[in-house]
């Protein structure tokens, strides 16, 4: 079943994605030594489907020329592979999202006087620990 990666920009051909499969590591015995279930997707920005100039502009300056993504949740190649299909068209999606601006805030004047409070209190903590002067002792 070939799909289409889809995302606001335009759509990329599920042909587009290079393939590398290789054994995954970790424990599972023969099944794990013996087969080749780690995926290995890329995807080359600049050759990949059709999408629009600016949306291949931003994704180019987010993750640069080429997408690479790794793959070896499951002990299926099959499975992992979609896994990588989806993980590889939410990238896209979020890659062309752009941020909300900041609006920057003022803290209110009850969290002001909180943090001095706790300044003032760690403060005499860190007081009580001082070590004492055994010369001023004779002053007393």
């Amino acid at each position: 079943m070939e799909r289409d990666l889809t995302f606001p920009g335009g759509t990329v051909p599920v042909a587009a994605v290079a393939w590398r499969f290789s054994p995954s590591g970790g424990p599972g015995g023969q099944h794990a030594n013996r087969s080749s279930t780690r995926v290995e997707a890329t995807l080359d920005l600049a050759e990949a489907g059709t999408m629009s100039t600016e949306a291949r502009r931003r994704l180019t300056e987010r993750f640069g020329p080429v997408l690479r993504l790794v793959v070896d949740d499951t002990r299926s190649q099959a499975r992992n592979r979609d896994i990588a299909l989806d993980r590889l068209e939410q990238r896209l999606r979020d890659g062309l999202a752009s941020a909300e601006p900041r609006r920057p805030t003022r803290p209110s004047r009850r969290a002001r006087r909180r943090r001095l409070d706790w300044k003032r209190r760690r403060s005499e903590t860190k007081r009580g620990r001082r070590r004492i002067d055994p010369s001023g002792l004779d002053a007393l």
